[in-house]
């Protein structure tokens, strides 16, 4: 058993690592030791995320490798941090693309690249720190902290309407954060406990106190997965933000969402989650099937994708708040899944766009007759984005359909039209860019992966097929923690 604090050096060895590459004076010799130091931090975080899962014990619910020092004195706010079932693979999705971001940043980003790395890097740590809270003022802390970087990596080196896309998607994010930070002084006002372990499990609100609690708390989670209709600001911040801010975004911070409406609306918030199913069921629904008919009428590549982000996020909020064994881990799955299918979708767009600098879907066609290695990377996370089985995408998608049906037939039905949709969309998408003939003249001179590409794409496809092939390496140790939130939602509802 590990007796060191394992945790808190998760989450800030990216820190340290972006306090020493401040330390470095920037100029054309020292640009590459700044991104090898970005890259090594990295992926030393990435090694320490797997020792935490190797040492992780798959027969409790409890938080484990917990970690409590005393923040205020004057009050009970605590740096308390663990990891159970539910957090354990957001860590290890947050730790896992951090070094490809890094290395899909390596040519194409050439000016401030020492400020660009320090803000992954700092992004990194807020990500972990987040995923790893067990008090929530630090949860609220975290959370909102993620804003700062991914602000400046959207503002700064970011496309044309690079500004516009930052302001919208910080102002969307922060005006529900702000009604979540009501909710959380209102909680601990009440029980005089910002314990996340404590608060579940023990019902301290009345059901119109928590439906109260409830809104507040989605209105943050909401805009954050996003949720129709609240997801306007994610097409325009993918469409703007550099390839490896479009890898994190969809990578990780939308599964931020997902896992607030498990931690804090299922496990402290049972009876108004009960009550509010209907809703989240119905807009769920609506996400899937109108996103899915936009991301058809797309010409941007990205647009596409970001709008397929949303449907794939309906399919996850149905498997949450169905509120079953099945529907929760198909929820889970489906987040780790999405979170390296999407993130290698928009890696797959970055390598094309390196070359010839346009997203516009009707520019490519018969990529398949000059890049055969790209073309057959890029099916593979196509059919994974489609729910193929023995990929990663078919796991989650089923297990949802399978905990919708028990709930109810049409819930299911749902789900199951938004992967009939998603089929169509992104095998259009794939017919369009890589088969038939190559005609436009601007394309017979493009390349193949390089050594830098293969290095990205390759640990990707093979985490694809590792998460469809062999699905209880994920499945067991999540299996206990969300066995006591459904136990916890059941008592608390009655049933």
């Amino acid at each position: 058993m590990i007796d060191w604090p394992i945790i808190s050096a998760t989450i800030f060895l990216p820190l340290i690592g972006s306090l020493i590459i401040f330390l470095i004076k920037e100029d054309e010799t020292t640009s590459n030791n700044i991104k090898w130091a970005a890259l090594w931090t990295s992926i030393g975080t990435f090694v320490l995320s797997c020792l935490i899962w190797f040492q992780f014990d798959h027969s409790t619910s409890q938080y484990q490798l917990v970690e409590k020092y005393k923040w205020f004195n004057d009050f009970n706010f605590y740096y308390h941090v663990g990891v159970d079932g539910i957090s354990l693979f957001m860590i290890l999705l947050s730790t896992f693309l951090t070094p490809f971001c890094i290395l899909a940043s390596w040519e194409n980003i050439k000016k401030r690249i020492k400020e660009y790395m320090i803000a992954f890097l700092f992004l990194e740590t807020v990500m972990i720190g987040m995923f790893c809270s067990i008090d929530i003022l630090l949860f609220y802390v975290f959370f909102e902290a993620v804003l700062i970087p991914m602000f400046l990596i959207i503002g700064i080196w970011g496309g044309e309407r690079r500004i516009y896309a930052s302001f919208k998607f910080f102002l969307y994010t922060l005006l529900g954060s702000v009604l979540m930070l009501i909710a959380i002084i209102f909680i601990y006002q009440k029980t005089n406990s910002m314990n996340i372990n404590f608060l579940q499990g023990n019902y301290f609100f009345s059901k119109k106190v928590q439906i109260y609690l409830w809104l507040a708390f989605f209105a943050s989670f909401a805009v954050k997965i996003p949720m129709w209709p609240f997801h306007t600001w994610l097409p325009d911040a993918h469409v703007e933000a550099p390839t490896a801010g479009s890898v994190i975004l969809a990578g990780v911070l939308l599964k931020m969402g997902g896992y607030g409406f498990i931690r804090f609306s299922l496990g402290i918030l049972p009876e108004a989650s009960a009550f509010f199913m209907p809703l989240i069921i119905i807009l769920s629904s609506i996400a899937i099937v109108y996103t899915s008919l936009v991301a058809l009428a797309q010409e941007d590549i990205k647009k596409l994708i970001a709008y397929s982000s949303v449907a794939h996020m309906g399919i996850v909020t149905i498997g949450i708040f169905i509120v079953n064994q099945q529907g929760l881990e198909g929820a889970m799955i489906q987040m780790i899944s999405h979170g390296i299918v999407s993130a290698a979708l928009f890696l797959c767009v970055g390598v094309i766009y390196d070359r010839m600098h346009t997203r516009n879907i009707n520019f490519y066609g018969g990529l398949v007759n000059k890049m055969p290695k790209y073309s057959i990377v890029f099916m593979l996370f196509v059919l994974a984005s489609i729910g193929l089985p023995g990929t990663s995408g078919f796991i989650g998608e089923f297990l949802v359909i399978l905990g919708a049906f028990q709930k109810n037939s049409f819930i299911a039905l749902f789900a199951a039209l938004g992967i009939i949709l998603g089929a169509i969309y992104m095998l259009y998408l794939y017919k369009k860019i890589i088969f038939g003939t190559l005609e436009n003249e601007k394309l017979k001179e493009i390349l193949d992966l390089n050594l830098r590409e293969k290095l990205i794409l390759y640990p990707l496809v093979l985490a694809v097929i590792i998460i469809g092939i062999f699905p209880n390496i994920f499945l067991d140790p999540m299996r206990m923690s969300i066995e006591q939130i459904i136990i916890n939602y059941e008592f608390a509802n009655g049933k």
